[in-house]
């Protein structure tokens, strides 16, 4: 009972907050990116404050240290929390890739590509592959990290999905090392009625530009299930 009584508190406070960082997305669009960056952070941080003050959840980071400059973070995928947090965890404007689907979404669509969000179209051709590359290209030159979650779509605690073709393509495209990272958020904010306890980030070695796919694959498929002992990867 008080599990649920939180959760519906949590409902009402985050989403409630979110509706006024709404309207402020609206004159953002019309405004630098700086705005929009803005917007999205304290999106973050209202959504962590909600899921520490709130749902009685810790938040921990542990594992290897982060690389000095911009990095492509392939992250676990548990619950939509880590998909929220990301510029919170990563502390800075992250770039996320997301479905091209989410783009074609009104308002949030034109908020996501002003904030720098970059669309992947698992079918597109080679225009559509040119212009993800400079829009890579030109978050790197700001020294903005990227995010992705390399599985496509959520995946309970203990079950380890299968990675996207994608992940290769992207990994190529950003010339950038790859952190990937297991979280279990999946065990406290992905239930229902979400439950107090400690939601563990734990980040892996980075992995250097260059690698061939398959050690790619490997790697990552190995580094971000760390945390689901009874999948077999």
């Amino acid at each position: 009972m008080l599990m649920a009584l939180r959760t519906a508190l949590f409902g009402i406070a985050f989403y409630g907050g979110s509706f006024w960082l709404l309207l402020l997305t609206l004159p953002a669009l019309f405004l630098p990116v700086g705005a929009m960056k803005w917007v999205a952070r304290t999106w973050s941080a209202w959504h962590r404050f909600c899921v520490r003050r709130i749902l009685g959840i810790r938040v921990v980071i542990d594992g290897a240290p982060r690389p000095a400059g911009p990095a492509l973070y392939a992250t676990k995928h548990e619950s939509f929390f880590e998909a929220i947090d990301a510029p919170t965890f990563l502390n800075g404007p992250v770039v996320p890739f997301a479905k091209m689907e989410l783009m074609h979404i009104p308002l949030w669509g034109r908020a996501a590509a002003h904030y720098g969000v970059i669309g992947v179209d698992r079918e597109s051709g080679a225009k559509t592959l040119r212009a993800m590359a400079r829009q890579a290209r030109s978050a790197k030159s700001a020294g903005r990290d990227f995010i992705l979650f390399p599985e496509g779509t959520r995946v309970p605690h203990g079950e380890a999905g299968k990675l996207q073709s994608g992940l290769y393509g992207i990994y190529k495209t950003t010339g950038l090392p790859l952190v990937p990272v297991a979280v279990d958020s999946g065990l406290t904010y992905g239930q229902s009625p979400k439950r107090p306890g400690t939601i563990r980030y734990l980040v892996g070695e980075a992995i250097p530009p260059g690698l061939p796919r398959a050690e790619l694959e490997d790697r990552v498929l190995r580094a971000i299930n760390a945390l689901n002992p009874a999948s077999e990867t």
